[in-house]
Formats: structure tokens, sequence, C-alpha cells
């Protein structure tokens, strides 16, 4: 991983023994210890369409074998994490490292997680469920 711009000292073009100590040093610091990008997630849409909930998430940069889809009663859950390729060659900027995204979502009703379709198209997710026949509405005896 490249020493992120804030961290490096500025030479005004000129180049010392003490400015290449310093980026080395900070240099196997940020090798050691990556920085991590985890944030909210990307925008996604949720929608009811013919007795089906319909998720689009956008997952830019990310391939099918990177993201995880579950779904618990009516709790839905995406994510998805992904490192940065090792750059070829000696890096002068390098802020794509590593990613990691989580959204979970409360579904407006119960799905059938057996009828679950997720393909990733373009750099969205598209997620198709078949809503439940029965809302799995427990009823409880007052004695």
């Amino acid at each position: 991983m490249a020493i992120p711009t804030l961290f490096r000292p500025r030479s005004l073009g000129r180049r010392d023994e003490s400015t290449d100590m310093f980026e080395q040093m900070m240099q196997r610091l940020f090798d050691e210890f990556p920085m991590e990008t985890s944030g909210a997630g990307y925008p996604v849409d949720i929608r009811e369409e013919d007795g089906h909930l319909i998720v689009d998430a956008e997952m830019p940069g990310f391939k099918s074998d990177e993201i995880d889809v579950s779904v618990a009663d009516d709790m839905l859950t995406i994510r998805a994490e992904r490192s940065a390729e090792k750059p070829k060659g000696r890096p002068h900027l390098q802020e794509r490292h590593f990613t990691r995204v989580q959204r979970s979502f409360r579904l407006p009703s119960t799905v059938d997680p057996d009828s679950v379709d997720a393909k990733l198209e373009g750099g969205v997710l598209h997620l198709d469920m078949k809503q439940s026949e029965s809302e799995r509405i427990r009823r409880i005896k007052v004695n």
C-alpha cells in the first residue's frame, strides 16, 4: 500500500536522505497495518412488485464472489469485502485499498429464503425475493 498523501513530507522538488528514510518508514508502517474502509454501504432501493420484494443495491467494483447475501425471517443483510491488488512497480498514489461494506434491512414482509434470486450486473446487485404466503404471525394465548 502506498503512503497516503497526507503523510508524505513536502520536498519542494528536492529529495534527500531523510525524506527517503521517512517514506520508507511510513511505507513499512502502512504495509504492516493497512487502512480499512468500512462504510455504511452504497445506495439501495427496495420495492414490492407482484408478490415479490425487489432489491437493487449498488456494489461498484465488487465481483460476485466478494458479495454475501443472507435472509433470516424479515432481515436482509448484504456484505461485501475486497482487498486491493498489489501494484506492479513503484506506486505514486494508491487510494484503492481494503474495502468492507455491510447493510442490513428489516424487510416489510417475510420472504421465502429458498426463493431468493441474486444477480450482479453492471455493478448493481439485483435481488428478487418471493414474499411468504404466511406472515409467520405467532398467536400467544393469554392466561
